[in-house]
């Protein structure tokens, strides 16, 4: 079982930076993220086997304050700003060293279509690579096989997975061993979405005020609902728990 009283959490958003060159595994958590370790353990065990965990969250970072953790982020850390914050590196690498290559694995052509546009504008020393892997639940070993090779194929200096937790985290832990590469590679779920442009993200002012949360939860209440009302809940319930 994951516990957010001893897990390590990357301190803020200037940290980023600090994480060492190779070969590296990050992942984000959130309350939501956080309460589906309860009860997927493969899941709790890619979150706390990973490299380096990012608090996507106000509530984690309130939470490690008051449980008195290990870890003390001081600020919320999304998992936009890992995105920007690698992409800009990466960017600037380009410049002085010359065609540097991206990979996002995930979500659908049409959507990574947006990203190989959008990222064109953006990051223009950066070649993009894509694969969009079969929409369902759980791969078989050969479509995981596919994608393994697709990866190792392109041998990218930057890896994006997208594929909605937990889905994406357990994927990539499950199948580290198998790609030959030395890059950073990181799960960012939503954030394809953002940046392509299918979903708007919350205001500056939400963002900087914790509630961005709330600000999805009304542009989608349908889907959100259960993510934020029930997950929220059962968070600080565990979190009592765990106090």
């Amino acid at each position: 079982m994951l516990r957010l009283k001893e897990t390590r959490l990357v301190s803020d958003i200037a940290s980023l930076k600090d994480i060492p060159a190779g070969k590296v595994l990050i992942n984000t958590i959130n309350a939501y993220s956080y309460t589906m370790t309860r009860h997927d353990s493969l899941f709790a065990e890619a979150l706390a086997k990973g490299d380096y965990l990012i608090p996507d969250g106000a509530s984690i970072v309130k939470a490690c304050r008051w449980l008195n953790a290990t870890s003390q982020p001081k600020e919320r850390v999304a998992g936009w700003d890992l995105f920007i914050s690698e992409m800009t590196q990466l960017e600037g690498k380009a410049r002085s060293e010359g065609k540097k290559k991206v990979m996002f694995v995930g979500s659908t052509e049409e959507t990574l279509e947006k990203i190989r546009h959008r990222a064109a504008n953006d990051f223009p020393h950066l070649c993009v690579a894509t694969f969009s892997p079969p929409y369902r639940t759980t791969f078989s070993e050969e479509e995981n096989t596919a994608i393994v090779n697709a990866i190792n194929r392109e041998r990218p200096d930057l890896l994006w997975i997208g594929m909605t937790a937990p889905k994406q985290e357990k994927w990539l832990f499950s199948q580290w061993k198998r790609l030959d590469i030395c890059c950073h590679a990181g799960t960012i779920g939503a954030v394809f979405d953002f940046y392509a442009g299918n979903i708007r993200r919350a205001p500056q002012w939400w963002q900087d005020h914790s509630l961005e949360w709330l600000y999805r939860l009304i542009s989608e209440p349908r889907r959100m609902w259960r993510r934020y009302i029930i997950g929220n809940m059962k968070f600080l319930w565990y979190m009592i728990q765990e106090k």
